[in-house]
């Protein structure tokens, strides 16, 4: 099944790398803070520079992001320096991929239902109309 891991913080519940994953990118700070990282290693201030949030907020969701094992930060000199980890993002990726036939076929069976309802609409139609009504002199 899942590994578990635990962390230091006795108000955490061990949790499977996965929900790790879908929980910490389940804020949308914290996946643009992953979508910025994906072009490229940056420095904490550069990536709490986009935000209207302060330094140490911005610095709880790279936390998050750490400990889900999504990036990983190292210092340099006086800069901490984050850079996106592929794995679990593939990890989720195949998790999502083995949805994707049923999506499909859920979606192209919604896909005829909407096509039938529209041809019984209009064939529904065509049988309520009324003929014309002749002119007198015809």
């Amino acid at each position: 099944m899942f590994a578990k891991y635990t962390t230091k913080d006795p108000h955490t519940v061990s949790v499977d790398p996965l929900s790790s994953t879908f929980a910490a990118l389940a804020d949308p700070t914290r996946r643009a803070i992953v979508a910025r990282l994906a072009q490229g290693e940056a420095t904490v201030g550069d990536l709490a520079s986009p935000f209207h949030i302060s330094l140490p907020s911005v610095s709880r969701h790279i936390r998050v992001l750490e400990n889900a094992q999504l990036i990983e930060c190292t210092r340099q000199a006086q800069w901490r320096v984050c850079r996106l980890r592929g794995a679990p993002l593939q990890a989720m990726a195949q998790w999502v991929e083995q949805y994707q036939a049923f999506w499909a076929s859920t979606l192209d069976s919604l896909a005829d239902y909407v096509e039938q309802a529209q041809r019984a609409a209009k064939a529904s139609k065509r049988s309520t109309r009324k003929p014309k009504a002749r002119k007198r002199g015809d």
